[in-house]
C-alpha cells in the first residue's frame, strides 16, 4: 500500500501553514504544563518566518507540531492543505519523509555513519541509491564549507561543523517545509550569515516555506515575518525592516 500523502492545495492558496487555537499540554493534574495555549499563526508560501521569544515559551513545541513530530491536543492545523491530525501514524511518517526537513538543536547525527552517509539518509529513505545519495550529499556539504569531510565520523567534527552537517541533512531532499531549531547557535557570525542566506533562498522557492526558531538577533533581518511568542501564545507578528526590528534594536 502506498502511504505517501501528496496534498494538492488550490492554485489560489498562498498559505503553507495555518493554525487556529492550537493547544498542547504535557502531563496531567497539578503537574500539567500548558505549552501552547491557543496559538493562531499563518506561514505564507515562499517566505521565511522566524519564531522568537524567551526560553520555555513554547517555540520548540510549536515547530514540533508543525513538522508532525508531536500531535496537538486541540485546535486546527493544516500544512500545505493537509490536516496532519487526519493521518494514521504510518501515513504521517510517509508525509514527513516526503515534505519536511527538520534541523534539530542537538544535531541528532548517527555516530556509526560517515558525514556524507548522515546527510544522504533522507534521499535513501525516498528510494534513491546509496551511491547516488552520498554523491549528492558530498556536493551539498561542499557548499557549506565541508568539502573533504564527507568520509569523516561526526564525532571528529567541531560543534559548528556538526551543525552544518545537520543543516545539509535537512536540505538534501528539498523539502517543502523546512523547520529549524536554533540553526546558527554553534556558528560564528560569518558562517551563520552564509547558512541563513542559503536557508532563506530555499524558502523563497516556489511551493516552499521555512520556519526558524532563533534567539540570534544577527539574522532577524533575513526574515520575511517575525512572530513573537510568550507564555504559549503568538503575541504579535511583524514584517522586519532592514534597519530595525521592534524591540530588538539595530540589525546587522
Amino acid at each position: 500500500m502506498n502511504n505517501t500523502i501528496e496534498p494538492t492545495p488550490s492554485p489560489t492558496t498562498r498559505v503553507a501553514i495555518r493554525l487556529r487555537a492550537v493547544e498542547k499540554t504535557f502531563g496531567k493534574g497539578e503537574s500539567a504544563v500548558r505549552a501552547l495555549r491557543g496559538v493562531d499563526l499563518e506561514v505564507p508560501i515562499g517566505e521565511l518566518t522566524m519564531l522568537v521569544g524567551p526560553s520555555g515559551c513554547g517555540k520548540t513545541t510549536l515547530i514540533s507540531i508543525l513538522a508532525g513530530l508531536l500531535s496537538r491536543d486541540r485546535g486546527e492545523l493544516s500544512v500545505f492543505g493537509q490536516d496532519l491530525g487526519a493521518l494514521r501514524r504510518d501515513q504521517l511518517s510517509a508525509w514527513r519523509r516526503e515534505n519536511v526537513g527538520f534541523i534539530f538543536q542537538q544535531f541528532n547525527l548517527v555516530p556509526q555513519l560517515t558525514v556524507a552517509e548522515n546527510v544522504s539518509v533522507p534521499l535513501v529513505l525516498k528510494g534513491e541509491s546509496v551511491s547516488a545519495a552520498v554523491k549528492k550529499a558530498g556536493e551539498l556539504l561542499a557548499t557549506l564549507g565541508l568539502e573533504g569531510r564527507s568520509k569523516s565520523a561526526p564525532l571528529k567534527l567541531s560543534g559548528g561543523q556538526q551543525q552544518r552537517v545537520a543543516i545539509a541533512r535537512a536540505l538534501i531532499h528539498e523539502p517543502r517545509l523546512l523547520v529549524c531549531d536554533e540553526p546558527t547557535s554553534a556558528l560564528d557570525a560569518e558562517l551563520g550569515r552564509r547558512v541563513m542566506t542559503l536557508i532563506r533562498d530555499r524558502s523563497h522557492q516556489r511551493d516552499r516555506a521555512v520556519v526558524v526558531v532563533t534567539h540570534d538577533d544577527r539574522i532577524f533581518h533575513l526574515a520575511d515575518t517575525i512572530a513573537h511568542m510568550d507564555d504559549g501564545l503568538i503575541i504579535r507578528s511583524e514584517r522586519p525592516t532592514r534597519t530595525t526590528v521592534a524591540g530588538h534594536g539595530p540589525l546587522h
